[in-house]
């Protein structure tokens, strides 16, 4: 294999590629990006047996062939030559010699065939949809935090995402505290659901954020696929029952708040200060007197109390959140104002954002 190429198109595919290589011991090839030079374009190939990935970028080939190279090794050399345009691998007798106007290297290769393929969904036979990759992207990034990090129900390590009256929703929830994101998107075809590992989910966030085209997104029953132009990403499913997770989002309040999102966040911000071993953050609501306070409490560091401007409205209420669960949902909280909805002590608060319906976030309140 022979050939010369845009340094910084290589950079980023082996950047993308790399995160999705395996340090599995008893495959060592696992940790190797596969790399396929034909006609005019390379082929870039990684996988962990768990989810699978191939970019194509344009190359000028001289010779064909097919190299399997440390993933890290190749990414490390290839991101330093900042001020090299373009570069040129060849493979020969077990290695790949990277070589630039001022830089060259030669990497220890792998036996290319014993690379595993990557797995092809049937397009044929699977169900399709086409969608905007900023639309998938925004759908997964504002649950995938709110999954379960234990394995141990693989259907709450999930992002489930399934289509609803004109809308791909997508949901995710670890039993404390739970996202629900609605993408409209138009010709949905008809299936009950599909369970993304969280760790898959994050990383199509990773590849296909800042791809600005519309993609196609493949079901099958036990993977699916997301490709674009010169992407193909494939992953495993989980086979399980989501809960019905629209049974415990309260239907009635008692006290409602609308907030401005920075004060919330500077006031979190102080709050992890002082906050104790198990993330206490107390919600002090009193609409009478036009009160609403933030407190923490540390016994071997101190307490802190802050107030929030805000409009209020219902009962008073004093109630605990773990304040990371209050805290994560910041970023898909797009709006400048918040509301938040409580359903009374003891019970979940959800929090929305001002003039969005789309998304909801419910929180579990935590033992005093």
């Amino acid at each position: 294999m022979k050939l010369e190429t845009i340094r910084e198109r290589l950079v980023e595919a082996i950047q993308k590629a790399e995160k999705v290589t395996s340090k599995n011991a008893t495959l060592p090839v696992l940790k190797c990006v596969l790399l396929e030079a034909k006609d005019s374009s390379l082929l870039v190939r990684s996988t962990n047996l768990d989810i699978g990935l191939e970019i194509k970028i344009p190359v000028k080939v001289q010779e064909e062939g097919t190299v399997a190279i440390p993933g890290n090794i190749l990414s490390s050399f290839v991101s330093q030559l900042s001020n090299e345009k373009s570069v040129i691998l060849e493979s020969k007798e077990g290695t790949l010699s990277v070589n630039s106007s001022k830089n060259s290297t030669v990497i220890k290769s792998f036996p290319s065939e014993d690379y595993p393929s990557i797995p092809k969904v049937d397009q044929d036979t699977s169900k399709s949809f086409k969608i905007s990759s900023t639309s998938l992207v925004s759908g997964l990034k504002a649950v995938w935090y709110s999954s379960a990090t234990s394995t141990i129900k693989p259907e709450l390590s999930s992002v489930r995402m399934y289509p609803l009256d004109g809308n791909l929703v997508f949901v995710a929830t670890d039993g404390f505290r739970l996202a629900e994101k609605r993408i409209q998107a138009k010709n949905l075809p008809d299936f009950v659901h599909v369970l993304i590992p969280v760790r898959n989910a994050a990383e199509i966030i990773r590849i296909f954020e800042g791809v600005d085209e519309e993609i196609t997104v493949f079901i099958d029953d036990n993977q699916i696929a997301v490709v674009s132009e010169d992407i193909y990403l494939v992953s495993r499913t989980i086979e399980g029952n989501f809960p019905d997770y629209k049974a415990i989002i309260p239907k009635e309040f008692v006290t409602e708040a609308v907030v401005l999102k920075q004060d919330l966040s500077n006031a979190l911000k102080i709050s992890t200060i002082f906050s104790d071993s198990f993330f206490h953050v107390k919600f002090l609501v009193n609409p009478n007197d036009k009160i609403m306070q933030i407190t923490t409490k540390n016994n071997e560091v101190g307490e802190s109390s802050t107030n929030i401007s805000a409009a209020l409205s219902g009962q008073d209420i004093d109630i605990n959140f773990n304040y990371r669960y209050i805290n994560d949902a910041m970023v898909s909280l797009g709006s400048d104002s918040l509301n938040f909805s409580f359903s009374g002590s003891n019970k979940p608060l959800v929090v929305k954002p001002g003039g969005d319906s789309s998304f909801t976030y419910l929180v579990m309140p935590m033992n005093r």
